[in-house]
Order: structure tokens, then sequence, then C-alpha cells
């Protein structure tokens, strides 16, 4: 698996390449899957995961060993998208901690993801722990587009930019330097569902390495 940029790769053997999505990936219909449907979320300012504003009872999530998730431009300033893209990011930081753990029922999760999402989620930190991987860097998060649905649904795409994170061997530290490519970039497209203690779970949803729409 490849993941110079993370979100997807991780060197399994020297011929195998697999990629790491929250949601699964897709070559098919990349053509529409290129196109971020919803509003621009306006302006670009990095951060770290949004802060909760609901009152469940969140898991307490920190990245470590030299990783670091950046959101760019997730606030749009009305109240219902924010908090949507809020457990978008969140579901992304989720996933992440649990390749860095090396398990595939950490708290995050399972409480950020269900459905389809949450099984395909899970078969794919497994396939890092197989592969006695982990990963080192920074991964920026960016363009998030979303459209609100209904009440309880909505829908979010955006990019991220792996540029900045490596593979690392989970026993020996050995870091993957690969030179960068189109392929350290990847669209998003997931669709989130409103549970009754207000927080936006991940249900659904396709990635596409090397999206038009994504590489800078």
């Amino acid at each position: 698996m490849k993941r110079r940029p993370l979100s997807v790769a991780v060197a399994l053997t020297a011929s195998t390449v697999l990629l790491l999505t929250a949601c699964g990936s897709s070559d098919a219909g990349s053509k529409d899957n290129d196109k971020i449907a919803g509003s621009d979320t306006g302006s670009q300012e990095a951060t770290s995961s949004p802060s909760a504003s609901d009152s469940a009872e969140r898991p307490d999530i920190k990245l470590t060993g030299g990783v670091e998730d950046v959101f760019e431009g997730w606030e749009t300033g009305n109240a219902t998208k924010d908090a949507v893209l809020a457990d978008a990011a969140r579901a992304q930081t989720a996933i992440n901690d649990a390749i860095l753990k090396g398990k595939t029922d950490t708290p995050g999760l399972t409480f950020y993801y269900q459905g389809e999402a949450l099984t395909t989620s899970v078969k794919w930190v497994q396939k890092w722990v197989d592969a006695g991987l982990t990963y080192t860097g920074i991964t920026r998060y960016y363009n998030p587009k979303i459209e609100l649905f209904n009440d309880t649904s909505a829908g979010v795409s955006f990019c991220a930019d792996e540029t900045k994170a490596y593979n690392k061997e989970r026993k020996s530290g050995k870091v993957d330097r690969s030179p960068a490519s189109d392929d350290s970039y990847v669209l998003y497209n997931t669709r989130l569902e409103k549970t009754t203690q207000g927080v936006w779970q991940t249900t659904s949803g396709t990635s596409v390495r090397g999206s038009k729409g994504c590489v800078q």
C-alpha cells in the first residue's frame, strides 16, 4: 500500500499496493466522482479536528507518533452544516487513530462509523495490521463540500493531501519516504446520518485516488 501519501497507501510488497480510505476506494464512475457536489465551505483556515458542541459523550481521540490531521476550511458559519463537517472530520481522525493503534475496535471507529462504512473501515484497518504497517506525518483535508438532504442525512465530499504522510513498518520503525505523485491526492464522497444523540455518523462512501479535482 503506498501511502507516501497517507490517505491510502501502504507497501505490503514491492508489487502490491493498497489504498487507505475510510470508506473504501473505487475507480468506477471516476468521472462522476471527480465532481464534488454541494456548496463551497469558505475560508481555508487550517485547524485540527473541530470541537464538539452537542452533549454526546464522545471518545477522546489524540493522534500520536508524529501524526497530525489538518482540516482547512471546515467551517461555513451555518450551525447544522458545521456540525456535519465536524463529525466528518472526526471520522477521518478516528480511522487514522485505529491504524496507529493497530486495532479494529477502537471507541472512535465504532462511534463515528456505522453500517457499510464501519464494515469497510474495520476491514481496511485490519489490512494495515496484517501488513505490519502504520504511518507517520501530516494529512491535509481541504475543499469540503456539503449538501443537507434533510434533518438527519447529509452528503460530504472533500480532498485529502497525503504528500507529507508516510508508511512506517510497525516493528522496525522504518519509514517509506517514496516520492509523492498524483495518487497522493484523494477525493472522498461520504454520506452521514444523524443519531438521536446528535452525532453525524458516516454510513457509506467512496474514494478516488488521483482525482483531478484534488490534485494540486
